[in-house]
């Protein structure tokens, strides 16, 4: 079982890997410190008339070729990202067990529908990883293929909107075995964007590393996520609440049986291009 501070879980604990084995425009200004709250021009504008969708793809079951093993407690993590992101008022559309071309078609569509009346969007993949790819039930697919669909010049409708994916899955099969620690305005209008701005990327664990998942209770980075968001969403912003979904994966450690697997540790990573501060209250 994983062990955590606030308690202990069921189930043992996997990793989401192949095997256990084997421009021009104004320069902007330095900010200034503002003590009045929110400003407008700091944060991403959230009360379009829809908040936006959440696809989620959650790759259980894969093809015998690949050599992947099932993801046990994966479905946990579908229900907790899709009942949360439902709660902040998103569309959610989950799909399960789908092949590369199935992924790249799915997010497709979307990156073409009309966006305008749209806040924000997200993506939530829930797969077996590599460092730089996840993995369709047939194998192994280019996340920047996925995730550059939505690229300023390419998704007109969400130039200037937040684009937040999340991955659970491992990015390499390197192990953290942790270590041990002694408790003790000035405005500027910018005429073009980068087309790569507004991105977020929020990786389960970092580059080169397994990335932990309960059997039973699902991934140590999902089930963190569901929770600060749970408890925060309505009142920090988000890289507030996501550092503190580091420190929550930081807590766990592996419960497993086979040698060299147990007691071992996993931080999420965040990659952050948003240009703007995000809160989902509004």
């Amino acid at each position: 079982m994983a062990d955590i501070k606030d308690g202990l879980q069921s189930g043992h604990d996997e990793a989401d890997a192949k095997s256990l084995f084997g421009s021009q425009g104004k320069n902007l200004p330095v900010s200034k410190s503002m003590d009045s709250g929110i400003q407008p021009d700091e944060s991403y504008k959230m009360d379009y008339p829809e908040i936006g969708i959440c696809i989620i793809i959650n790759n259980k079951n894969f093809l015998q070729a690949t050599g992947m093993s099932s993801r046990s407690g994966t479905d946990a993590d579908a229900a907790r990202i899709r009942e949360t992101f439902m709660a902040l008022g998103y569309k959610v559309n989950l799909h399960n067990d789908r092949t590369g071309k199935q992924m790249f078609d799915i997010l497709q569509n979307v990156a073409k529908d009309d966006h305008s009346n749209r806040s924000s969007f997200i993506c939530v993949l829930l797969s077996h990883g590599e460092d730089g790819l996840i993995y369709g039930t047939d194998g192994p697919f280019e996340l920047k293929i996925l995730t550059g669909l939505f690229r300023g010049d390419r998704c007109k409708s969400l130039v200037g909107k937040p684009k937040l994916f999340f991955f659970q899955a491992c990015r390499g099969t390197e192990l953290d075995s942790g270590v041990e620690t002694d408790s003790s305005s000035e405005e500027n209008t910018c005429q073009k964007m980068p087309v790569e701005a507004d991105f977020l990327y929020a990786y389960s664990t970092v580059p080169g590393y397994y990335s932990w998942r309960n059997s039973s209770e699902g991934s140590w980075f999902i089930q963190s996520l569901c929770l600060m968001l749970k408890q925060h969403a309505k009142k920090l912003e988000l890289m507030q609440i996501l550092t503190r979904v580091n420190r929550k994966v930081a807590q766990f450690s592996s419960y497993s049986n086979q040698p060299g697997f147990h007691g071992k540790k996993q931080i999420p990573c965040i990659v952050s291009m948003l240009t703007k501060e995000l809160y989902f209250a509004h």
